[in-house]
């Protein structure tokens, strides 16, 4: 079931209501997904880069909870730090972290030492990329991490039905493409050759946070860039590779990409003007940030597109 979304305005500086806009578009499909609900978002490009760590899952029932959660505070910042990070803001909820901070070194390594803290999983990490996922419906997950104020250039998003995993942060979507900076994947639908791909992406060096397909297509399409590869090529090799049913949605830090199998099964409406491009998984959505008469179209079986800011 699940819905997925995406919007990228075609002009701008990042100064765009993209937190706004990618809530109200998730919160008209919370009937394809009311378990967990989350959204890579893109602000404009820094010099210095921005992590989210989970923390704890809403399930977690620590009594001393708070006590565990302080002390993974107190490490993250010293391993950071220790790594030759300049930290510029901290701040997060009761269950994730967010840090800003300006660093010339080996990104992998730096998320590799912060994700020794016991309990603790990098979310996001990138230049622009920022990744918030939580449990519950979009207005929900949204007023929890102020998203309503978010501005920046593009961004996806999902609203997620669990099927065959659990209820928790560390199955909801998107998905990071650990550790390669500012690329994300949204996904609705099944990769059956899924277990093949996983070994020979990990043969190849690379490792997962969780057994979502989804994050698959994330780490494949990074690793096809990083050899040379534009996205628009990646995701048309991805057709080639990846067999199942599905739709998805790629981001970079200046793209927005979107590709469906060659049956087309499923849904995915489209709406793109000299102002923005809006695709989401019903209609509904899109509509929820266009205040004027439009006309959508259904991308075909086996197509790719691709739009930049």
């Amino acid at each position: 079931m699940c819905g997925i979304a995406g919007i990228i305005y075609r002009n701008g500086g990042g100064e765009r209501q993209v937190g706004r806009d990618m809530t109200a578009m998730l919160q008209a499909m919370k009937h394809r997904g009311p378990d967990s609900t989350g959204y890579a978002l893109y602000r404009g490009s820094t010099d210095g880069y921005v992590m989210h760590v989970k923390l704890s899952e809403a399930k977690d029932e620590d009594a001393e909870l708070a006590q565990r959660v302080g002390r993974q505070r107190d490490q993250i910042e010293a391993r950071i730090r220790a790594a030759g990070a300049e930290i510029e803001e901290i701040k997060g909820t009761h269950r994730t972290m967010t840090i800003t901070f300006g660093f010339d070194g080996d990104l992998k390594l730096l998320a590799d030492a912060v994700e020794r803290v016991r309990h603790t999983e990098v979310l996001s990490l990138g230049r622009s990329l920022e990744i918030v996922k939580d449990l519950g419906d979009a207005d929900t997950v949204s007023d929890e991490y102020g998203l309503g104020e978010y501005t920046g250039t593009h961004a996806i998003g999902h609203a997620r039905m669990a099927t065959e995993s659990d209820v928790d942060i560390a199955n909801a979507h998107p998905y990071w493409a650990y550790p390669f900076p500012d690329v994300a994947v949204v996904h609705n639908g099944q990769l059956t050759n899924f277990h093949d791909w996983r070994r020979r992406l990990t043969r190849s060096g690379h490792r997962f946070q969780s057994d979502c397909d989804s994050e698959i297509i994330a780490v494949y399409l990074a690793h096809q860039m990083s050899e040379g590869r534009s996205l628009e090529d990646s995701m048309r090799q991805s057709l080639e590779d990846l067999d199942g049913v599905f739709t998805y949605i790629c981001v970079t830090e200046d793209a927005l990409g979107v590709a469906k199998d060659e049956l087309g099964a499923k849904p995915l409406v489209l709406y793109e003007d000299d102002e923005l491009v809006a695709l989401a998984s019903e209609e509904i959505a899109i509509r929820q940030v266009l205040d004027r008469e439009i006309e959508t179209n259904d991308p075909y079986e086996g197509e790719v597109r691709v739009w930049t800011r």
